[in-house]
C-alpha cells in the first residue's frame, strides 16, 4: 500500500506527462535547476549549458505558452535584482547605509529587522533577494545578512497565523505597475538620490511582477494537484510530503501559497495533519529557490548569503524532521494553552511553523562565525588583477645607473595606469586623445559617460604598483651613492603627483560629467575648456616620449602651465562676468572654482612627471634646464606681464584721447 502511494505520488506529481500543465511544470523546474547550477561555480560545465538552456527555453517556448510566461518571469524577477543593486548602490555613505547599520550594527538588531521587515512585506522571499541586494552594494556585512535571513524565517511564521487564522494574504503583486511608473519617472531624474529611488522602486516593480508571471504560469499547474490522493502514514508519507511540500513552493515561488494549499486541504479532510507538518517542512526549504535566484545576478557576497539560507533552512527542516514527535508534543501543549481547540488543526500548523523555525534560529544563532568562514573559503572573493612592477627589482641595487632608469621606465609604467583613470574620468578615450584627431571638436563631440570604476581601477593598477615603486625606492636610498639620490627623489616625487592627479580626476568627474551635457552654454563651454587643457598635456606628453631623446624639449611643458593662468577664468575677471551676467549659477560658480584648483594641480603634477621622467641625461644639459626651468613665481609673473597692455600702447591710446 506505501508503496503504491509513493510511486503514485511521485509518478502524479512529477511527470503528468499526459497532462500539458505537467509537461510546463516538468520544462520549467528543468529550466530553474540549470540556471541554479550557476550559483555553484560550475565553471567546466558553463560552456556547454548555456547552448543546453538555449535549446530547452526555445524548445519550451514552441510547445507551450505556459511556460513563455514562467520564463518570462524568471528574466524580470533577475531583471529587478540588478535594479535594486543599483538603486541601493546610489545610497552607499547616505541614509539608507546609516538605518541599516543602526538596525544590523549587532546580530540581535538583524535578526529583530528580519522578523520586522518580513512581517510588514509577508515574503521572506522578498527579504531574502532584498538582503542579497544590500550585501552585494556593500551596505552590510555576510554576518548581518544572515541575521536578517534569520530572522525573515521567523517572520514568515506570521503569514502562517494570517492564513490559518484570518484567512489573509497581502498580494505584493498589485503593487508592481505602480512602482513600476514612478521607479521609472525617478531614474531619469538627474539628482542622484532621486535616480536611486527610482531604482529600487522600480527594481521592486520587476521583482513583483517577475514573482506574479511565475505564479501565472504555474497556476493551471496548481489546481492539478489533489493532496488527498497522496495522504500516507507512517515516515514514506512524512517524506513523500515534504518533497510535495519543496516541489510546490519551488513551483509557486512562495510558501505561502504552498500554505493556502495545506490549510485547505486540511480544513477539507483531505490529508491528515502529520501530512501537513511535513508539507510545511517542505515548503520552508522550497522558499530557498528564489534567494538563489536572486543570487544569480549578484556578486559573490551574494551568493554567500543565498548559501547560508540554504543551510539555515535545510538544518531547520533536518532538525523538524529528526524531532517530530517532541514538536507536535509541544505543539499539543502550546495550543491547550493559549486556548486552540484540539481539532484546530490549521492553527495548530501555525503554532508547529513557529516553534520549528524558532528553534532553528536558537540552534543555528551561535554558529554564525563559523558559519561565515566556511561560505567565505567555500565562495572566495574573486581575485583582483593587480598590476605588477614591470622594471623594477633587486638585481639593479648594484647598478646605480640602470637602478634609476629602471625607476624611470616603472614610473612611465604607472603613468601609463594613471592616464586610464584620467581619461575616463574627462569622458574621453585614450586612443583619442593620442591619435591626430582634433581634440577640439572631439570634446565637442563627446558627451557620452563612460561607465567605468575608477576606485577599482585605481586599487588594482596605480595604488598597488605605487606602493612596490616606494618600497624599492626606500631600499634603493640607503645603497645608492648621494649623487644619485637627487634623481631618485625628483622620481619619487614624480610618482606621487601622478597618483595625486588621478585623485584629483575623480574629485571633479561628477562635475565633468554633469556640465559636459548642460543645457546652459556657458557652463559646458568652460568645462570643455578644462578637459581640452588636460587631453592637450597628455598629448604632449605622449609625443615627447616617442622623441628621440635629443629632441626632446621638456621646458615646452611650462607652455601648459602658463597657458592655465592666462586661461584662469578667476583672475582673468570672466568668472565675475559670468555671475554678474546671471549666465551661470552660483551653484555652478562654486564647483567651478573647485574644480579650477583640481585642474591646476593635475597639470602642475602631470608636467613635473614629464620632466623628470624625460630629462636629458647629460648632466650639464640638465643643469641648463633646471636654471631654465620655471618656478611658480615665474609664470604667475610672465602670464600678469602678457595680460596687461604695453607701455607704447598705453601711449598710443593717450595720445589718441
Amino acid at each position: 500500500m506505501r508503496e503504491n502511494g509513493s510511486t503514485k505520488c511521485l509518478c502524479g506529481v512529477l511527470l503528468h506527462t499526459n497532462s500539458g500543465y505537467g509537461r510546463d511544470a516538468l520544462w520549467g523546474c528543468l529550466a530553474l535547476g540549470l540556471l541554479v547550477l550557476d550559483i555553484w561555480g560550475l565553471s567546466m560545465l558553463r560552456r556547454v549549458i548555456l547552448p543546453v538552456i538555449f535549446l530547452i527555453l526555445i524548445y519550451g517556448f514552441w510547445i507551450s505558452p505556459d511556460f513563455k510566461e514562467i520564463a518570462a518571469g524568471v528574466s524580470i524577477f533577475l531583471f529587478g535584482m540588478l535594479f535594486l543593486e543599483e538603486g541601493f548602490r546610489a545610497f552607499t555613505g547616505g541614509v539608507l547605509e546609516k538605518v541599516l547599520k543602526k538596525t544590523t550594527d549587532k546580530r540581535w538588531k538583524s535578526v529583530a529587522f528580519g522578523v520586522v521587515s518580513t512581517t510588514i512585506m509577508q515574503s521572506s522571499s522578498l527579504v531574502s533577494v532584498l538582503t542579497i541586494s544590500f550585501l552585494s552594494a556593500g551596505l552590510i556585512w555576510l554576518s548581518s545578512g544572515i541575521g536578517i535571513i534569520l530572522g525573515a524565517n521567523i517572520g514568515t511564521t506570521t503569514g502562517a497565523w494570517l492564513v490559518a487564522g484570518l484567512g489573509l494574504k497581502v498580494k505584493i503583486s498589485a503593487y508592481a505597475m505602480p512602482m513600476l511608473v514612478f521607479g521609472i519617472i525617478l531614474v531619469f531624474q538627474k539628482s542622484k538620490s532621486l535616480k536611486g529611488v527610482g531604482y529600487v522602486l522600480a527594481g521592486l516593480g520587476f521583482l513583483f511582477l517577475g514573482i506574479h508571471h511565475m505564479k501565472e504560469g504555474f497556476e493551471a499547474f496548481k489546481s492539478t494537484i489533489d493532496l488527498a490522493a497522496y495522504a500516507m502514514p507512517g515516515f514514506l508519507g512524512l517524506a513523500v510530503f515534504i518533497l510535495i511540500g519543496v516541489f510546490a513552493t519551488v513551483v509557486m515561488q512562495s510558501s505561502h501559497a504552498t500554505l493556502v494549499l495545506i490549510t485547505t486541504a486540511l480544513a477539507a479532510g483531505q490529508i491528515t495533519y502529520e501530512n501537513a507538518l511535513a508539507l510545511a517542512i517542505g515548503a520552508n526549504i522550497g522558499t530557498t529557490i528564489t534567494a538563489i535566484l536572486g543570487a544569480m545576478s549578484a556578486n559573490y557576497q551574494g551568493k554567500r548569503l543565498a548559501a547560508a539560507h540554504l543551510v539555515f533552512n535545510m538544518s531547520t527542516g533536518a532538525i523538524a524532521i529528526a524531532f517530530i514527535s517532541q514538536m507536535v508534543w509541544g505543539v499539543d501543549a502550546i495550543s491547550m494553552r493559549v486556548g486552540i481547540a484540539e481539532d484546530d488543526y490549521a492553527l495548530k500548523l501555525a503554532v508547529f511553523h513557529t516553534i520549528f523555525n524558532v528553534v532553528g534560529v536558537v540552534v543555528m544563532y551561535p554558529f554564525v562565525d563559523k558559519l561565515v568562514k566556511a561560505l567565505q573559503k567555500l565562495f572566495p572573493k574573486p581575485a583582483e588583477k593587480a598590476v605588477e612592477p614591470h622594471f623594477i627589482n633587486e638585481a639593479a641595487f648594484d647598478f646605480p645607473e640602470t637602478l634609476l632608469e629602471s625607476v624611470r621606465y616603472e614610473t612611465l609604467h604607472l603613468y601609463d595606469n594613471a592616464v586610464e583613470i584620467i581619461a575616463h574620468g574627462l569622458n574621453m578615450h585614450r586612443t583619442t586623445i593620442y591619435s591626430q584627431t582634433k581634440l577640439k571638436a572631439a570634446i565637442k563631440s563627446q558627451r557620452t559617460v563612460i561607465e567605468i570604476n575608477l576606485e577599482q581601477v585605481y586599487a588594482t593598477k596605480v595604488k598597488v604598483l605605487y606602493g612596490a615603486i616606494l618600497d624599492f625606492i626606500s631600499q634603493a636610498q640607503m645603497k645608492l651613492p648621494p649623487d644619485f639620490s637627487e634623481d631618485l627623489y625628483t622620481l619619487r616625487g614624480a610618482c606621487y603627483g601622478v597618483v595625486r592627479s588621478t585623485k584629483e580626476v575623480q574629485q571633479f568627474r561628477e562635475n565633468v560629467s554633469l556640465y559636459m551635457r548642460s543645457d546652459n552654454p556657458h557652463i559646458r563651454k568652460q568645462y570643455d575648456a578644462m578637459r581640452l587643457q588636460i587631453a592637450r598635456l597628455l598629448r604632449a606628453i605622449n609625443e615627447m616620449r616617442n622623441m628621440p631623446e635629443e629632441d626632446r624639449d621638456v621646458l615646452s611643458l611650462d607652455d601648459f602651465r602658463l597657458e592655465f593662468e592666462k586661461k584662469n577664468i578667476v583672475h582673468n575677471g570672466t568668472m565675475d562676468e559670468l555671475i554678474r551676467g546671471g549666465l551661470i549659477t552660483a551653484h555652478m560658480a562654486t564647483s567651478l572654482m573647485n574644480d579650477l584648483g583640481f585642474l591646476r594641480n593635475i597639470i602642475w603634477n602631470l608636467t613635473d612627471m614629464g620632466k623628470a621622467v624625460f630629462a636629458t641625461k647629460d648632466i650639464e644639459a640638465q643643469e641648463a634646464d633646471e636654471l631654465m626651468a620655471l618656478d611658480e613665481d615665474d609664470i604667475e609673473e610672465i602670464s600678469h606681464i602678457e595680460d596687461e597692455p604695453s607701455a607704447k600702447t598705453v601711449q598710443e591710446g593717450s595720445a589718441g584721447t
